[in-house]
């Protein structure tokens, strides 16, 4: 679960986002110049790694650290899963 502190966090990135988002919907309604468009489109994919990355960071300290320290092999074995498709998904 994402602590209230992280919520905030990632809530306030993602509008940040949006709003990049709606620049560059507006760039495009303008017919601007692509390669302006392209280098905003790049920074709005990184602004999201962030994000992703935060929320990973978050789940590694929080939900994958209680699996571990319960010792319940079966709840172990499901996070190590998550991780390697997060992992999988993200490490592109």
């Amino acid at each position: 679960m994402i602590d209230s502190e992280t919520g905030r966090e990632v809530s306030a990135r993602l509008s940040k986002i949006e709003g990049q988002i709606k620049g560059v919907r507006r760039m495009v309604e303008e017919g601007r110049y692509c390669v302006d468009i392209l280098h905003q489109i790049s920074a709005i994919q990184a602004a999201l790694n962030r994000v992703a990355q935060r929320a990973m960071k978050r789940h590694l300290e929080s939900c994958v650290a209680e699996a571990f320290q319960s010792k319940d092999k079966r709840e172990r074995g499901k996070k190590v899963e998550e991780l390697m498709e997060m992992f999988s998904r993200f490490g592109k």
